[in-house]
């Protein structure tokens, strides 16, 4: 799939205008069954047959008792809480208490479910009846043309986990009804059918959008879309758009750092404040911030709404260094630390903001998301906040990828480069994962795979060396015998660097996200072009799904293309 790039500038300025749209609606999933009568839920060690919508819930906790999630008083609060308005009468003057709930039972039923799936063969799990489903819900026609939809199922209920800390971690994800749905189509199409006995929320005809379902999820009150799928045309479009408005930022970004360099000494204090917001948002990747759903009630803050209490300054005493002490949970109640030197017109600027002011006033009092892009828009049309973290990201991933790789290293140790320069950019945009629950085992038994090898390499060595000895010992002109035992100590060798490559890329991602900056803030043709200038296949660097995605990046660039 070859794109057209020349389409107008202002094409997306009023968003996405498509034609014609026309679709099945999205696909809910069936409703809960009853748990088999060998499989009970007990308090305090006593039976109890609860009714259908508290069993349904105590299910979902059950499924998840050997996550640490669990554990947490956050979500077991929060469980018991939601659980409860789901229990009868009955049932909520009986159950006072969760640690007096035994889950034993269910879980047991939940892991034998999960190992029978891991025992399934492909053709197994690829019943006819998902193909079905996807056949029908996992199609529209846009502009009169099939198009693939990505997520077409209907959210099902659950237990909230959110990432970090998040304050509603435990909280329950109710079941979706068709009167919680607004569906999008176009005028000309036949409007979807909903479920027997139901009845849509609404019925839209916005072209200037290209969700085809929406609705308000109860956790946060955040809005949810079923959408075109990653590969399609217009999200094609949009992805390009993107990164050639962050790629334009790259010939005049010089002007605008030389700008609010300046713009720290003006005598206007909101001026300051926004470039010294600039400042941190250029260098540390911060988002803006001032960005909460509407209901989000999580403390997260960005740049722009951070508060006194959020930052620590510290001045060295022969007053050579500033450094600018950061604490606080960004997006997903993800905790952003760092520790970072700063120009000294910053740190001043930084202590009269922090004048007078109490640890929960507003940093920047002066300043705010909407206020910065504004400006910002006025230096280049199109540029925001979050275009400064796309261009850094995707700048810094190319200048990681020139220094760290060589066209004379293996592969292995060239994917171990791509994944450095990757986490370069993870750990400047704070893409923070806890450690897999399976780490510490997968490591032991990488090692035991790497000692083994290591015991086969020197059985490989005593052989060839064996080898020539004899063949010198006969005066042999055969040299068949050693050549093969040289192969095979290559072997050996290739192998267990292969390995211990593996082993210390494994260790050094343990607790860094590498696909969230992939998926969202890194031009795929730097990866691209990287790929076709290393002669490392694509394949060994995106997904089936991100090469679907970033289908246009693969047929439109060449090995020399620069950000």
């Amino acid at each position: 799939m070859l794109l057209s790039v020349r389409w107008e500038e202002e094409k997306y300025e009023d968003g996405v205008k498509w034609k014609f749209l026309e679709h099945k609606g999205p696909y809910f999933p069936p409703e809960y069954h009853p748990l088999p009568d060998n499989v009970h839920f007990y308090y305090n060690g006593k039976k109890v047959k609860l009714s259908l919508a508290a069993e349904e819930v105590a299910v979902f906790f059950g499924q998840m008792l050997d996550h640490e999630y669990t554990t947490k008083k956050v979500f077991r609060n929060n469980f018991f809480i939601d659980w409860r308005k789901e229990m009868t009468d009955e049932e909520r003057l009986l159950i006072e208490d969760l640690d007096k709930c035994d889950f034993g039972e269910i879980h047991a039923m939940h892991k034998a479910k999960v190992e029978a799936r891991k025992n399934m063969t492909k053709e197994e799990k690829l019943v006819k009846a998902n193909q079905k489903i996807t056949d029908e819900y996992g199609y529209c026609l846009l502009d009169h043309h099939k198009e693939r939809v990505g997520n077409f199922k209907i959210e099902p209920p659950g237990l909230f986990r959110g990432r970090g800390n998040h304050p509603k971690q435990g909280m329950l994800k109710k079941r979706l009804q068709p009167e919680d749905i607004i569906i999008n189509c176009s005028k000309e199409s036949c409007i979807p059918v909903p479920p027997a006995g139901h009845r849509w929320k609404e019925i839209r005809h916005d072209n200037t959008v290209t969700w085809l379902a929406s609705w308000t999820e109860n956790i946060q009150g955040s809005f949810k879309y079923v959408m075109l799928n990653a590969n399609s045309k217009l999200k094609g479009e949009k992805d390009w758009q993107k990164y050639e408005v962050a790629r334009r930022l790259k010939s005049c970004v010089d002007d605008i750092r030389n700008q609010y360099l300046q713009d720290l000494k003006s005598t206007d204090r909101r001026t300051r404040q926004r470039a010294v917001a600039l400042y941190f948002i250029d260098k540390l990747a911060l988002r803006a911030g001032n960005e909460k759903e509407e209901g989000e009630t999580a403390d997260t803050v960005g740049c722009c709404s951070l508060r006194v209490e959020h930052i620590t300054l510290h001045e060295e005493l022969d007053s050579s260094e500033c450094v600018v002490e950061f604490d606080f949970l960004g997006k997903d109640s993800i905790r952003y630390y760092n520790k970072v030197p700063v120009i000294r017109k910053v740190f001043k600027n930084l202590k009269l903001f922090m004048e007078n002011k109490k640890p929960g006033d507003e940093l920047f009092d002066c300043l705010n998301t909407i206020k910065l892009n504004k400006h910002l828009s006025s230096l280049m049309p199109g540029l925001t906040a979050k275009v400064f973290r796309t261009y850094n990201a995707s700048i810094t991933l190319q200048q990681q990828l020139k220094e760290l790789t060589n066209k004379s290293d293996c592969e292995a140790e060239k994917l171990l480069s791509y994944n450095r320069a990757n986490r370069a950019v993870a750990i400047l945009c704070n893409h923070q994962r806890a450690p897999p629950k399976s780490f510490e085992q997968s490591m032991a038994n990488l090692q035991t795979k790497i000692d083994a090898r290591k015991e086969q390499l020197a059985l490989a060595k005593t052989e060839l060396k064996q080898a020539k000895k004899e063949a010198k010992a006969k005066g042999s002109t055969d040299p068949k015998l050693v050549e093969r035992k040289k192969a095979a100590v290559k072997r050996c060798e290739e192998q267990l660097l292969k390995m211990e490559v593996q082993a210390t890329d494994r260790e050094e991602n343990k607790q860094i996200a590498l696909g969230t900056s992939k998926l969202n803030y890194l031009d795929p043709r730097i990866t691209v072009a990287w790929c076709k200038n290393m002669e490392v296949p694509i394949e060994k660097i995106y997904s089936k799904t991100l090469r679907d995605k970033f289908a246009w990046a693969i047929d439109m660039t060449d090995a020399d293309f620069e950000f």
